[in-house]
């Protein structure tokens, strides 16, 4: 059977006839599904899930352990990787870490930072008001008028 020719619309009928285009039917037939959201396990449940992946392997019960991670829906290195954890670290080792670059300074470091900033602002700000006094002194003095006296006693 011949190809059907099509007749380009420049050549062919006039702009009344012309039909627009349908967009496909696949663009807007889309079914979207929302994207799952990353389990996180606290320390007990990651301690709970190894010790019974432990009595799981200590049963000798063939497909135990596979039993566990389905139910679970675990891999097995996983669970291996916080075997490791708890042997590495103890307990304290399944604890979740902050996600993201180690910061550079403790907390100590960084209010001691803080601290020397804002105590340079300080003294700045002591050079200029000491200048700004002396300034005032030299004034009085060439126009001839008394300074007021200050108790130093307080």
């Amino acid at each position: 059977m011949p190809k059907p020719v099509r007749i380009s619309d420049s050549e062919g009928s006039p702009e009344s006839e012309r039909q627009p285009r349908a967009l496909p039917e696949s663009k807007g037939t889309l079914e979207s599904v929302p994207k799952r959201r990353r389990r996180v396990f606290s320390a007990a449940d990651k301690l709970r899930i190894v010790k019974e992946a432990d009595r799981c392997l200590a049963s000798g019960k063939r497909g135990a352990l596979g039993a566990l991670l389905r139910r679970e829906g675990l891999y097995s290195s996983l669970v291996s990787s916080w075997r490791i954890q708890l042997g590495v670290h103890g307990a304290a080792g399944l604890a979740t870490k902050k996600a993201g670059r180690k910061p550079t300074l403790t907390e100590a470091e960084r209010r001691c930072l803080e601290l020397t900033k804002r105590n340079a602002v300080l003294e700045r700000k002591l050079h200029i008001a000491n200048v700004i006094i002396g300034i005032q002194k030299k004034a009085h003095e060439l126009l001839g008028i008394p300074l007021p006296e200050i108790d130093e006693d307080i």
